[in-house]
């Protein structure tokens, strides 16, 4: 399977291209879009990767 095909992958690259574009020649409202953007997409990032011990440690006490 292509790797490029993975999910992470192309969060990383949505992520990368957000992070290229310069926001000092976009609009205040362009640059609040880009903002909202990247953190949406952090998040998702977060919710994709496999649990860490912090929730482990979390689920072990429930």
């Amino acid at each position: 399977m292509d790797p490029r095909d993975t999910p992470g992958y192309r969060l990383h690259r949505a992520l990368s291209s957000l992070s290229s574009i310069d926001a000092d020649q976009l609009g205040p409202a362009d640059r609040e879009r880009i903002s909202t953007a990247t953190t949406l997409l952090e998040q998702v990032d977060v919710l994709t990767q496999p649990n860490t011990t912090a929730d482990g440690d979390a689920n072990e006490e429930s």
